[in-house]
């Protein structure tokens, strides 16, 4: 156990990321992924806590997995190899734009509408982005994002790709209901997420999306790149209802830490990159952010344990490595 599939290196050689050498091409990215993404929303049926209108880490990039308008099955494809955005019907279409060469969020809007139209699976949206302080022109006016680095979106993808293996791997060693891995565009992280099988008490004064994704207790872990407040890409945990001595339970690796008075839990990208074995150093953060919350929020951790989670005392030498106590 604790080890990488064939084929994947337990060292991986991940790519620098520093936030601010890609902040623009990264939110012109984000504002892609949003109208995509809101296409899936208004493409498939609803599903509990949002999971229908996530994001799937594919082969060469980031998918929508399949979708449905006018009696026609389509998908859409951000191709992060070659750079383009790819649409395919069941009826044997295949649609495709590049996505560099300076493509304004706007001209991205009014190019993949075309494109749907054309195939004769358009819908409508909500032509503006959500839940991004930072982000807010509606898309058909937003002509000011369009950097598109391709040096840097590859090593996005990169990151991405190797994160979202080993949290599958993470996702296997439990068998309560666990979400799939997947990236949620609102907030453009990569995220998995663990369930008590408790209903949690309705969030006081909620939106309807945030009510919806916490009707029950959760343990959440995943990937971000980066945003204005959080200015480097890292991996992280909470658990929601946020239980008492949370921020006190040890975390590991060492540069593993508590945030927002103990609500998060954060581990830095560049600390698994520079790590002697980033897969075990991310796994041990992910197991250890895991144990605190389900032992704070008095889960029955034992009785959700997989057949191909390791054992307890595989468990117990992950998180002593390099284990820090607050």
């Amino acid at each position: 156990m604790i080890t990488a599939p064939t084929g994947l290196p337990e060292n991986a050689d991940l790519p620098e990321l520093p936030y601010g050498a890609w902040s623009e091409t990264l939110d012109t990215l984000h504002l892609f992924a949003q109208i995509v993404g809101k296409v899936k929303l208004a493409a498939t049926h609803p599903q509990n806590h949002w999971w229908n209108i996530t994001l799937s880490v594919d082969t060469r990039g980031l998918t929508t997995r399949r979708l449905s308008a006018n009696g026609i099955f389509f998908d859409i494809a951000f191709d992060f190899v070659d750079h383009l955005l790819v649409v395919r019907t069941d009826r044997g279409q295949v649609r495709t734009f590049a996505l560099d060469g300076g493509l304004s969020v706007a001209a991205f809007d009014k190019k993949l509408h075309e494109t749907l139209a054309a195939l004769g699976v358009d819908v409508p949206l909500l032509e503006k982005p959500f839940g991004v302080e930072h982000l807010t022109t509606p898309f058909p006016d937003d002509t000011a994002h369009a950097a598109y680095q391709r040096e840097y979106v590859e090593r996005y993808w990169r990151a991405l790709a190797w994160s979202a293996d080993v949290l599958q791997e993470f996702a296997g060693w439990f068998t309560g209901k666990s979400s799939p891995v997947h990236v949620f565009w609102h907030s453009f992280d990569l995220a998995l997420t663990r369930f008590s099988g408790k209903r949690a008490a309705p969030l006081a004064d909620a939106d309807p999306v945030t009510a919806e994704a916490y009707t029950h207790e959760v343990v959440s872990f995943g990937w971000w790149p980066g945003d204005p407040k959080v200015r480097y890409p890292a991996y992280y945990s909470y658990t929601s209802p946020q239980p008492d001595g949370l921020a006190a339970r040890p975390l590991s690796p060492a540069g593993a830490e508590w945030v927002n008075d103990g609500g998060m839990a954060l581990l830095a990208y560049d600390a698994v990159r520079a790590a002697e074995n980033p897969r075990r150093t991310l796994l041990a953060f992910l197991q250890t952010a895991f144990d605190a919350g389900a032992a704070a929020a008095d889960w029955p951790a034992d009785e959700l344990t997989s057949n191909w989670c390791p054992t307890p005392e595989q468990l117990q030498a992950l998180a002593r490595s390099g284990l820090r106590v607050r």
